[in-house]
């Protein structure tokens, strides 16, 4: 049976992070892991306060599951034996991990996905005064695709200055909930000039029916409106995109149902990260071969990785490495 061990990390990152709800300094992160026998699984997820989770309450609800735990588990006990979704994500991929050592298998063969391949993934660009994302961006401008924080007032010369210091990128945005229904037509309208190909979640949850009735020329994701297999129906006529993030989701195991779900309801997919370690991005590359954008940039934002760690040339993001995780 397996033995279970919770770790709380913290991962500084390289300045600092700002979206329009804020700004952090650091990764807060809980690490899972399943020993068994001659065998160790390995699971980290990022509790977010914006879904109302907390390092507490996930490392409280491990805590409180691990008589359960050490028993003996399948993915399928998950979701009945812990609440929070960011704890249910750390234990679901620990729990591949695991069974891929013990299986000398990759998990993507476990699963029945296909193999993952090197990717492309976005670099984001923290919200800043409209002056400093531009020189960001200009520092940034070899890199293939840019995803930049908005959702603040100066959005649009956000944007003009950006597209003139990286005119060959290309560029998605995240206004994390910051634009408001009377000022939706005009941020789009500026974005599309931009030539941004994807804004995320521009409306905030739950307020977002604007989105139902106004034409546009980019595409538009669900981040915060999206989160398991139950949020899909109230999707519907208002997204065209669906961004999966195994956070959200509670684990590798939903995120693939997810994926499957929106594919058949011709919903793009793009797979996403909250700021951790390559720990985390590593189970979120397996959903990479659905998706039309990826986005696992965490581990480029921060200071230090962990060793071993996912390899990036650039924007070009590898495989894990099996020491690393799968």
């Amino acid at each position: 049976m397996p033995k279970l061990s919770i770790a709380e990390e913290r991962w500084p990152i390289a300045g600092s992070f700002t979206i329009s709800r804020g700004a952090k300094t650091e990764a807060h992160v809980v690490t899972v892991t399943l020993a068994e026998g001659a065998h160790v699984g390995r699971g980290e997820c990022v509790p977010y306060p914006r879904y109302e989770e907390t390092v507490p309450q996930v490392v409280a609800a491990l805590e409180a599951a691990r008589s359960r735990i050490e028993a003996g588990i399948t993915h399928a006990d998950i979701p009945a034996l812990i609440a929070p979704h960011a704890a249910r994500n750390a234990l679901d991929c620990a729990l591949w991990d695991l069974r891929a050592k013990q299986a000398g298998k990759p998990v993507w063969q476990l699963a029945g996905l296909t193999e993952p391949k090197p990717v492309v993934t976005a670099y984001t660009l923290s919200l800043d005064t409209p002056e400093a994302m531009g020189e960001a961006a200009a520092k940034a401008s070899a890199r293939p695709l840019l995803k930049l924080k908005l959702g603040r007032d100066g959005d649009a010369a956000r944007l003009r200055l950006i597209r003139r210091n990286a005119p060959s990128s290309r560029l998605i945005v995240d206004a994390n909930e910051g634009w408001s229904a009377e000022n939706l037509a005009e941020m789009l309208a500026a974005c599309a000039e931009a030539g941004v190909e994807l804004v995320e979640q521009p409306l905030p949850a739950g307020n977002d029916e604007a989105l139902r009735h106004i034409a546009r020329a980019v595409t538009v994701c669900a981040d915060e409106s999206a989160h398991g297999l139950e949020s899909l129906d109230a999707l519907s006529g208002k997204y065209d995109a669906i961004n999966i993030k195994l956070d959200k989701t509670g684990g590798l195991t939903p995120a693939i149902a997810l994926a499957r779900a929106a594919q058949s309801r011709n919903l793009r997919i793009m797979v996403g990260c909250m700021l951790a370690t390559s720990l985390a991005m590593a189970p979120a590359m397996l959903i990479t071969p659905f998706a039309d954008v990826v986005d696992l940039d965490g581990p480029l934002l921060l200071k230090q990785d962990r060793d071993p760690a996912i390899r990036f040339e650039g924007s070009l993001m590898h495989p894990p490495p099996a020491s690393l995780w799968g």
